[in-house]
């Protein structure tokens, strides 16, 4: 499937996408090649084949909840290096 121009300034506009004439020829060339290969996969016949959940072979090990002794919220907010009565203090992320 070839992409056109036009597609990949609508593509650009919807991803908010910023780039010149001559990276859009490349862009164009590159999305091509990408749906190509995709196309290509289609082809296989995957009716047999178990779906991945990961890529890896590794197992997670996990370890069994147990209550325990945990601190209470004096402790915690013993090191705190600002602090307002019961609470953390950090700087503000947002206005």
């Amino acid at each position: 499937m070839k992409i056109d121009k036009k597609s990949i300034k609508k593509i650009a506009h919807l991803a908010r996408l910023e780039f010149d004439e001559s990276s859009s020829e490349k862009m164009a060339k590159d999305m091509s090649q990408i749906l190509e290969w995709v196309e290509q996969l289609n082809e296989l016949n995957t009716d047999n084949i178990e779906p991945l959940t990961t890529m890896s072979s590794e197992v997670n090990v996990m370890r069994d909840d147990k209550v325990g002794s945990h601190l209470d919220h004096e402790a915690g907010l013993k090191n705190a290096p600002k602090r307002d009565s019961d609470y953390f203090r950090v700087p503000k992320v947002m206005e």
